[in-house]
């Protein structure tokens, strides 16, 4: 038996009511909302990966995302994000599993390293898998900047500049 036109009516209704709904929704919330619910695994939260991952902001924060080796190439990687202002800041550290452990549920490292990241970050507490959640570094408000180091930093660097212009122009 062919559908009324009520029902024709009801039908594009509830479609386009779907459509909507479905287009308000995040893509997780997409995957959570189907019947057999999402495909996969979030990386790090089965604990398999070859790092430790240590969460310092939340990625919303940031529009883009690039890795920084730090130290020896491969054992310590630094995860910066680009907020919408141009800015850059850390988001998450990456230490390899070859250099540091859990005790508990505390990530412990013997490396020089990867023992100082573990101080500016604070005290690591354990999400998840390998995912670990610490603090960001303090934030240094502009009235106290330059700071002492900064300033050291500049003045080395002026003088380096100096000494090439020397050199180069002899």
């Amino acid at each position: 038996m062919p559908a009324t036109t009520a029902q024709k009516k009801a039908a594009r209704k509830n479609i386009r009511k779907a459509q909507k709904t479905w287009q308000s929704m995040t893509p997780r919330q997409r995957a959570l909302a189907q019947p057999e619910g999402r495909g996969r695994a979030k990386p790090g939260s089965k604990g398999e990966g070859e790092y430790y991952r240590i969460e310092v902001r939340p990625k919303s924060q940031f529009t883009t995302f690039r890795y920084h080796d730090v130290g020896e190439p491969g054992k310590i990687l630094r995860l910066a994000g680009k907020r919408s202002s141009g800015s850059w800041d850390d988001h998450a550290w990456l230490i390899d599993k070859d250099i540091a452990h859990l005790e508990g549920d505390s990530l412990v490292t013997d490396d020089r390293d990867a023992g100082e990241i573990l101080e500016v970050v604070g005290p690591v507490t354990h999400v998840k898998g390998d995912i670990f959640k610490g603090h960001p570094r303090k934030n240094v408000p502009e009235a106290e900047k330059p700071t002492l180091a900064q300033h050291r930093a500049q003045s080395t660097n002026i003088k380096k500049a100096q000494l090439a212009r020397r050199k180069a122009s002899k």
